[in-house]
């Protein structure tokens, strides 16, 4: 793998290859609308996912639960930060019409950060997922969760939900937490929630952003902590800059060398393994699982 060199000057300009397919046409925007009617949020639109018009129309999407203002205020992230809204009891079941509506075969729930509510949004979580559990039996159901302040008992209620997949991400490299205004701590309440996790059973799963001012040593480093921790999935994306307010682009990654850092984790055993320009933590969700799913039995 050829040395990647973190700290470089943020280019004048995107590469000519970074370029996404704008969402739209009828059905997407009718999707747009029927969301709002119920009041609904996706991280596909809170964080401008580049891959929200695959997704809908290839039948995943992301539900965001618990509102659209975090209670944190990470540097790299679009979600609006501040005071959160009241949350809201319907929501379980306004998510399951939903997933009827769009005839959706996996979705994957995730959450803005509510350090505000005692148990950080642990028992809202969980009752969002029984409701799609009750209402969609054979839905496959994907919970991708904050870090609950590495509590594990807060992690718990999600777990006996009866996910399909426990995701958790990781983000960045240690080193840059307090850049992107983590506390240093976070980086090992993510490995504690990632840990009991996989004690609990099932599959596993994270994610990182790359472009940030990590160096390749750093990144190699974080793929062995994560699999010392039997994480099974990874994603690995580009980041970019999603407004003025947040940090710069450190470097753009080329194709090939997004190649190479998949080679490279599977090398280490992760079982499934998405990296690439525009991928994202949910991206391609539910052909990951599937992997996962026909590689267990193997390994056995």
């Amino acid at each position: 793998m050829k040395a990647m060199a973190g700290g470089a000057s943020p280019p004048t300009r995107k590469p000519e290859w970074l370029k996404a397919r704008l969402p739209g046409g009828d059905a997407y925007f009718a999707l747009k609308r029927k969301l709002r009617q119920r009041e609904l949020h996706t991280i596909c639109e809170s964080a401008r996912c580049p891959n929200a018009h695959e997704c809908w129309n290839g039948g995943q999407a992301t539900f965001l639960i618990m509102g659209a203002v975090c209670s944190r205020d990470c540097r790299f992230c679009s979600v609006a930060a501040g005071s959160p809204a009241p949350l809201d009891g319907e929501e379980g079941s306004k998510i399951a019409e939903m997933a009827g509506l769009m005839d959706l075969r996996y979705v994957v729930i995730t959450s803005v950060t509510r350090d505000d509510l005692p148990d950080k949004g642990s028992g809202h979580f969980a009752a969002v997922i029984r409701a799609l559990k009750r209402a969609r039996p054979q839905l496959g159901i994907e919970a991708l969760v904050p870090d609950f302040s590495g509590r594990p008992e807060l992690l718990d209620p999600v777990l006996d939900a009866g996910v399909d997949v426990l995701a958790h991400n990781i983000e960045t490299v240690p080193s840059l937490y307090a850049r992107v205004n983590r506390r240093p701590a976070a980086f090992f309440d993510s490995l504690r929630v990632l840990q009991h996790g996989k004690e609990r059973g099932g599959i596993i799963k994270s994610g990182l952003m790359v472009g940030l001012g990590e160096t390749q040593a750093e990144i190699l480093d974080l793929f062995a902590v994560l699999r010392e921790r039997d994480v099974d999935l990874l994603t690995i994306g580009q980041y970019l800059q999603p407004d003025r307010r947040s940090l710069a682009v450190e470097r753009y990654y080329a194709p090939g060398e997004f190649a190479e850092l998949k080679q490279a984790a599977l090398g280490l055993g992760f079982l499934g393994v998405e990296s690439g320009p525009f991928v994202r933590s949910s991206y391609h969700a539910e052909q990951l699982f599937h992997a996962v799913n026909r590689a267990l039995p193997r390994i056995q």
